[in-house]
């Protein structure tokens, strides 16, 4: 992309909020659940969409907001879709238990297995790139390995259901969120597990009676955030005990059981969420202060993810089916 390239030699530099509507993407039939641009500097202007109408999609989402590519290996709703490392390859795995990881030029499949479970969440592990972990209507989680199409190592949670899984930097540990939340109990909401021995480090992190849908790790200090059922993010420390930051509250969006994202913007400044009002939500990472608001969709938006390269560049995606890109 033309437009990306003035941008690959120099450091990225401060985010602002953007402000006016670029593309307004529209092929997905069903609700889109999840989306991500590609990892590959160069190739960032692709950005990848996984929708309950059963397919994946690539999108020019900086130059045209044309669909380049239309995947259509899953015969259920496909849940969750990330890049590798390289950009050649998708990974994803959907309600019908299939994981499939699709190469992006031909479409063929390097690799499908039968899961024996629905999966909701997938992640590649971020220094080893043939690993991932996979989670979702079961109380396992595995890791697999793509070279061998064999499961690693299963972490048993005793849980309903995997929501979001999150390594932390290098890869060693990794967190889930579940919905293992009683009226007598908070325990296991998240847990923390040592990814080689599979151990559980901690389930004792968070203690409030909500489910938290998605986590994300900031981009440079050692914090995560949990987006929880409970309308507002909570900080924590990506350091063991992993304790909660009793002082920050990032509240003001809606979640309402939908599975809403959040993501840090590439500086670190801003802590971005959709909200399920359709809303558009820009935190102050700091002082935990909305910033600003965007009306960005009709439908209750799932997913707000900054541009890693392009300054200020935002795609959002929503329960209609819709993607929209903003600057």
């Amino acid at each position: 992309s033309e437009l990306i390239k003035p941008y690959l030699g120099s450091k990225y530099k401060l985010t602002e909020v953007p402000k006016s509507l670029i593309f307004c993407m529209t092929k997905h039939s069903g609700p889109v659940n999840e989306i991500q641009w590609s990892p590959v500097r160069e190739q960032s202007h692709m950005l990848l969409s996984a929708s309950m109408d059963k397919t994946i999609k690539v999108w020019d989402a900086v130059d045209t907001g044309c669909c380049l590519k239309t995947y259509s290996c899953h015969s259920c709703a496909v849940r969750a879709a990330r890049w590798s490392s390289c950009g050649r390859w998708i990974l994803s795995g959907g309600f019908d238990s299939m994981l499939h990881l699709t190469d992006v030029e031909t479409g063929k499949q390097i690799f499908s297995s039968k899961n024996d479970f629905r999966i909701s969440a997938l992640k590649f592990h971020p220094t080893e790139s043939n690993l991932f972990v996979c989670g979702g209507f079961s109380p396992e989680v595995k890791a697999w390995d793509v070279r061998t199409s064999k499961v690693l190592q299963v972490y048993k949670a005793a849980v309903q259901q995997t929501l979001d899984i999150l390594f932390l930097p290098e890869g060693r540990e990794f967190l889930t969120s579940t919905d293992a939340v009683s009226r007598d109990s908070a325990d296991r909401t998240i847990i923390a597990w040592d990814f080689q021995s599979a151990a559980k480090i901690s389930n004792q992190i968070f203690h409030e009676r909500y489910t938290c849908p998605s986590l994300t790790v900031h981009p440079k200090e050692s914090v995560f955030v949990a987006q929880t059922n409970g309308n507002y993010m909570a900080l924590f420390s990506a350091q063991q005990p992993y304790r909660i930051n009793k002082k920050k509250r990032y509240e003001g969006h809606k979640v309402e059981g939908f599975a809403v994202g959040c993501e840090f913007s590439p500086d670190g400044t801003l802590l971005v969420t959709g909200s399920s009002d359709g809303k558009v939500f820009f935190y102050n990472y700091h002082t935990a202060r909305i910033i600003r608001t965007l009306s960005a969709h009709k439908e209750a938006c799932v997913s707000a993810i900054f541009h890693p390269v392009l300054p200020s560049l935002l795609a959002t995606c929503n329960w209609a089916g819709e993607i929209k890109i903003w600057q």
